[in-house]
């Protein structure tokens, strides 16, 4: 006889089970009938409940990967929202859900995240303005070096050409032009011959008297050059590009001004 509880295999007319001890009822087993196994007391024995389906919690696999990405703020904030809905997901599920482990990581990570905002934001407020301060600093030593480029290139073109200085700065460049003529002298780089380079905008201005032009001519010029000259470095976007305006002539001498446009009264740069 087959023990409806456990399934072992007794003798007939046994009246207990040999593995589990529950009650053997074989009372039909003698007229013939196939015999009526069952539990003490005559009650029929119950089979197992059927095995119900589990699966992940899909809010658990959301708080995970959200929690991932903890350092940026909306994914710490979904992180944690997630991580509870699916807590609570799986607590009324009675055992159909998964992914606890997953809900809990999420929500270490997420609340890592929010309480890791204000150290970022401390350091952000420390670091960027340093960097700003940095980028500025480095954009001014762009702007002095190219004031000096550009001053030793117009006396360059001066004793080259005999044109007085380059009327433009556009004479001073002149890169790709072919070989380097009066019109292109070739002096100075492409990037600053545009008159804008590194946070700065160069504004190149001949003073004085004007070389005659048919002398500019009989010398290959199409512009007759000028007797002076004054070059003004000002930021694209003060505070930002850099602080301090620059200006310098003929005479090689630097001058700054931190409040707007430089000029010839200018403090010298030291």
């Amino acid at each position: 006889m087959t023990c409806l509880r456990c399934g072992a295999d007794n003798a007939m007319g046994a009246k207990f089970c040999v593995r589990c001890g529950a009650e053997l009822l074989a009372e039909a087993g003698r007229s013939g009938a196939p015999p009526v196994l069952g539990l003490a007391g005559g009650a029929p024995a119950l089979a197992p409940p059927p095995t119900q389906p589990t699966e992940t919690s899909g809010k658990a696999i959301g708080s995970l990967i959200c929690g991932i990405f903890f350092l940026v703020f909306p994914a710490a904030v979904a992180a944690i929202i997630l991580g509870h809905l699916s807590l609570s997901d799986i607590r009324k599920a009675a055992g159909r859900l998964k992914g606890r482990g997953m809900a809990t990581a999420g929500l270490v990570l997420g609340y890592s995240g929010v309480l890791a905002i204000p150290f970022l934001l401390i350091v952000a407020a420390i670091a960027i303005p340093n960097l700003l301060r940095a980028k500025m600093a480095a954009n001014e030593a762009s702007a002095v070096g190219s004031l000096r480029i550009i001053h030793t290139a117009a006396i360059e073109y001066s004793a080259k050409y005999r044109n007085g200085f380059a009327p433009d700065l556009a004479t001073l460049d002149g890169a790709g032009a072919g070989a380097a003529s009066c019109d292109r002298a070739q002096l100075i780089d492409s990037v600053l011959g545009t008159g804008q380079k590194a946070g700065y905008i160069f504004t190149y201005v001949p003073t004085g008297q004007r070389i005659l032009w048919s002398n500019a001519k009989a010398r290959g010029c199409s512009d007759p050059g000028a007797a002076y000259f004054e070059v003004h470095a000002d930021p694209i976007t003060r505070g930002t590009t850099g602080q301090r305006s620059f200006y310098t002539d003929q005479t090689a001498i630097i001058r700054w001004d931190e409040n707007g446009p430089a000029t010839a009264d200018s403090p010298p740069l030291e």
